[in-house]
Formats: structure tokens, sequence, C-alpha cells
């Protein structure tokens, strides 16, 4: 994204609203452990619900390699 994109996108959604991406295999709920690939799809949940509101996302890479 370019800085003219996300200037665009914080009028657009007149939010300056960046969510972190912080996975903690034991915070993600227990139907989401059962996929085969649960951090990808607790990130994707969060990214669905926040799409409209959020300017970006912000991965804590912390997180991703703690799991490798």
């Amino acid at each position: 994204m370019t800085t003219q994109q996300l200037h665009e996108q914080i009028l657009l959604k007149k939010s300056f609203l960046c969510v972190g991406l912080d996975p903690d295999l034991t915070k993600i709920p227990p139907h989401l452990l059962e996929t085969e690939d649960p951090i990808f799809e607790f990130n994707k949940a969060i990214i669905d619900a926040t799409h409209d509101l959020t300017v970006g996302y912000k991965p804590n890479t912390a997180f991703f390699e703690a799991y490798g």
C-alpha cells in the first residue's frame, strides 16, 4: 500500500485504526485449533471481522517466530 492509498483509506473509513495480529495458540478458540492452520484461520477471522473498520494490519513477528 502506498502512502496515497493509505491516506485515501483513512479518509474513506474516517479511521486511523491499525489492528495488531498477535496469534497466541493459548487464546485461539478451540474450534479453530482443530483446523489445518489455526493461526491462519484465527488471523483470517480477525481480518474478516475488521476489514471495513481498519486501514491496516500489523503482524507481530515475535508471535509468528515463536511457532517457526
